[in-house]
C-alpha cells in the first residue's frame, strides 16, 4: 500500500532514498517525505502529490545525512497533505510506518491525557509518541522499541531513526512486509526487495513479529518474544532491468505488451512441451483424488482469475469450486471441510485480505496452495504449496500480465487435475496443452489491434458509463474489463453475464451507450449474439471482440468489430482479455489520468490493510 525505505550507509543517502522511492511507486500514493540524520540531528521534508514535488523540496532545502528514512503515503487516516506525509517525528525519534494501527484512537486519548501534543492527523504518528514516552524515561532506542510493539493493534511495518543516533535504524513488522537489504558497509531496510534491487542482490525477509537493529556493519533480529532470531539470506529476484520503462511510455503499455513472453515463461514452467503435458516443478503435496472441493479466493483482478479457473476446473475436472472475495470469506463462517482445496491468488503475495483468507482456511483444516508472483512473499511462505506466476514485477498499479501468468497456471492445474481424476484422456490432454501453447503467439497477434483500439477508445472516452458483456468464461472478462476501465479512465463501467440483460442493465442502455460484448465463435455464441441484438434495438454502441466466424456471423451491426485469430475454444479468456486492456489503456490516456497510478487507488495486488 505504501512504501518504505531505510538506508545507514557511508555517504549522503537522500538520493538513494528517492531512487528506491520510485521503485515503489508502483503501490500507489498521494504524498511523500525522507528524512535524514546530520550531527545528530532530523532534517525532514514532506509534500504533498508525487515524488516530483519532493524532489523539487529537496532541491530548494536538501536535507544531509548518512542515515535516513523516507515513504510514500497511501492515505488511511488523515487526508492527503504534507501535514500527514510521512515521516513522523516527535523531539527523539522519527517513524515511517505501512498498515493501519487500529487502536490508535485510544492509544492517541490516552497520549493526550498524559500531555502529548500531534501534529498530524494520522494513526502513525501514536507509534512516535509511544515509543518517545520510553526514551523519555531513560530507555535506550532498542528497548524503547520493544516497549512499545506490544500495545500496537493490527498489521504494520515500522522505520525507526533515532536523534543521536547516525549509526542505527530499527525495524519492525507484523502482518506487513519489510526486508532487511545487506551492502558493503550499508544495511537497508525497505517494504518490497525491488526497493533493494539498485544497492543489493542479498537480503533478508522479516517474519510475522519480528524487530531488527541495524548498524552499518551489522544487523541482529529478534522475535516477537524478543529472542535472537535467525532468517534466511536471500538473492534479489527484482532486477533493475525490469522496472525500467525501455521505449514505452507509462509503464502499463510495457507491461501490456511484455504478455506473450511472460506467459512463454510461465508455461515453460508448467508444461512439458516434448510430451504435451502438464509439469508441475514439484510433485504437489495432495492427492487430487482425495479434494472434494475447491474454494478460490483472491481480491480485484486476482478474483476474476480464478472466476475464470472455476470454469476451467468445474468443466475438466468435474470438480465443484467456490469463489469468494477475500475480504468477504472469514467473515460469512462459511462451512469448509477438511482437507479440501484453497487456492489463493495474489500478484504480490501480501495482500492483507487474501492472507487473512490463507489463515482462515489453514484454521479450518484446508489444504493451500498459492498462486503468486513472488515466491519470498508472505502468502507463499505460509501456504502448503506454491506455484509461481513468472510475470516479473508489476510497475504499473493495473494488473495485465500478472492476470494472463495466473489465467496459464491455472488452466495448468486444472488439466492436472482433470487427469489425476479420470477425466481427461491422455489424448485430451495433449490437445488442450497444445492449445496452452499457442497463447503466446495468439497475444502477440492480439496486440495488432491495438491501432483499432486506440481509434475506437475515442468514442469510449466521450461516454458516461460502460457496460461489458460475456458468457461462460468470458463472463469473468467482462467483470475485468469494466473494473480496469473504472480504475485507468475514471469511467463508470459494469460488468454483467450477457444472459442477466433483460433482468435490470438494459434499463441502462439508450442511444450511443458503449457496450463491450467478449463473444468468441464457441458455442454459446448465438445466445450472445441474441443479446446484441437487444442491445442494438436500444440504440446501444456494440464493440464486438470476437473471431473471423464470429465476424461473419455476427448479424448486429456493431460501432466496430475487433478480430481475433482463431484458437481453441478452452483457454480463449487469456487471449481475449488484451484489447480490453488496451482499450483501458488508451480510453485512460485520453481522458488525462495517470494510468500507472490512478487516482486513490494503493496497488491493488499489495494493499496491506483490510
Amino acid at each position: 500500500m505504501c512504501g518504505i525505505v531505510g538506508i545507514v550507509g557511508r555517504r549522503p543517502v537522500s538520493e538513494q532514498l528517492i531512487v528506491s522511492l520510485k521503485r515503489l511507486e508502483y503501490c500507489g500514493y498521494d504524498s511523500a517525505g525522507v528524512a535524514t540524520l546530520e550531527g545528530g540531528h532530523f532534517y525532514r521534508q514532506r509534500a504533498e502529490g508525487k515524488l516530483k514535488a519532493l524532489e523539487n523540496r529537496l532541491r530548494a532545502a536538501p536535507v544531509w545525512g548518512h542515515t535516513g528514512i523516507g515513504h510514500t503515503r497511501w492515505t488511511s487516516h488523515g487526508k492527503a497533505s504534507a501535514k500527514n506525509a510521512h515521516l513522523h517525528a516527535t523531539d527523539n525519534v522519527s517513524v515511517v510506518h505501512n498498515g493501519v494501527i487500529e487502536n490508535y484512537p485510544e492509544l492517541r486519548a490516552e497520549l493526550e491525557r498524559k500531555g502529548a501534543q500531534f501534529a498530524s492527523e494520522t494513526d502513525t504518528e501514536v507509534v512516535a509518541h509511544i515509543v518517545e514516552s520510553h526514551l523519555i524515561k531513560g530507555y535506550s532506542p532498542q528497548d524503547a522499541v520493544k516497549a512499545s510493539l506490544p500495545k500496537l493493534g493490527g498489521p504494520f511495518a515500522l522505520v525507526f531513526l533515532f536523534k543521536g543516533y547516525d549509526d542505527l535504524l530499527i525495524g519492525a513488522c507484523n502482518g506487513s512486509p519489510l526486508a532487511i537489504g545487506h551492502g558493503d558497509g550499508e544495511m537497508y531496510l525497505a517494504s518490497d526487495e525491488i526497493a533493494l534491487a539498485p544497492f543489493t542482490e542479498r537480503i533478508t525477509h522479516l517474519e510475522d513479529g519480528d524487530w531488527a537493529v541495524l548498524t552499518r556493519n551489522s544487523f541482529t533480529i529478534y522475535d516477537m518474544q524478543g529472542v535472537i532470531a535467525h532468517r534466511e539470506v536471500l538473492k534479489c529476484r527484482a532486477s533493475p532491468a525490469l522496472i525500467r520503462k525501455a521505449n514505452y511510455r507509462p509503464f502499463m503499455l510495457k507491461e501490456i505488451h511484455r504478455q506473450p513472453e511472460v506467459a512463454g515463461h510461465t508455461l515453460a514452467r508448467y508444461v512439458d512441451a516434448s510430451a504435451d503435458r502438464v509439469a508441475f516443478p514439484q510433485t504437489l503435496p495432495f492427492d487430487f483424488n482425495d479434494i472434494g472441493r475447491i474454494l478460490i479466493t483472491g481480491c480485484g483482478t486476482a478474483r476474476h482469475a480464478g472466476h475464470v479457473g472455476k470454469y476451467w476446473f468445474e468443466r475438466l475436472a468435474r470438480i465443484p469450486v467456490e469463489v469468494d472475495v477475500a475480504s468477504e470469506l472469514r467473515y460469512r463462517e462459511p462451512p469448509l471441510r477438511e482437507r479440501d482445496l484453497a487456492i489463493l491468488i495474489s500478484q504480490s503475495g501480501e495482500t492483507a485480505d487474501t492472507l487473512a483468507a490463507l489463515r482462515f482456511a489453514k484454521s479450518q483444516g484446508l489444504r493451500t496452495l498459492s498462486v503468486v508472483n513472488v515466491p519470498s512473499s508472505t502468502i507463499a511462505r505460509e501456504s502448503e504449496t506454491v506455484l509461481q506466476t513468472l510475470a516479473g514485477p508489476e510497475m504499473g498499479v493495473p494488473s495485465t500480465k500478472a492476470f494472463s501468468c495466473q489465467l496459464i497456471v491455472l488452466a495448468a492445474l486444472a488439466i492436472a487435475n482433470g487427469r489425476a481424476r479420470g477425466e481427461l484422456s491422455r489424448a485430451t490432454e495433449a490437445t488442450l496443452v497444445q492449445e496452452l501453447r499457442e497463447v503466446p503467439r495468439l497475444m502477440t497477434a492480439a496486440l495488432t489491434t491495438e491501432p483499432q483500439i486506440e481509434k475506437l477508445a475515442r468514442e469510449v472516452a466521450k461516454s458516461r458509463g460502460v457496460l461489458c458483456l460475456g458468457r461462460g468464461s468470458s463472463f469473468p472478462l467482462a467483470l475485468e474489463g469494466a473494473l480496469k476501465l473504472k480504475e485507468i479512465a475514471y469511467i463508470h463501467a459494469d460488468g454483467y453475464a450477457a444472459g442477466e440483460l433483460k433482468h435490470g442493465p438494459l434499463a441502462l442502455i439508450s442511444d450511443g451507450v458503449p457496450v463491450v460484448v467478449i463473444a468468441p465463435s464457441d458455442s454459446l455464441f448465438q445466445k450472445t449474439v441474441s443479446n446484441m441484438e437487444e442491445v442494438a434495438a436500444r440504440g446501444g454502441n456494440i464493440i464486438l471482440i470476437t473471431d473471423p466466424k464470429g465476424a461473419e456471423a455476427a448479424s448486429v451491426n456493431s460501432l466496430a468489430t475487433i478480430v481475433l485469430p482463431d484458437m481453441g475454444a478452452s483457454f480463449t479468456p487469456i487471449v481475449y482479455d488484451i484489447p480490453m486492456q488496451l482499450l483501458a489503456y488508451h480510453t485512460g490516456l485520453l481522458m488525462g489520468t495517470d494510468v500507472d497510478q490512478p487516482r486513490n487507488l494503493a496497488r491493488s495486488k499489495s494493499v496491506i490493510v483490510e
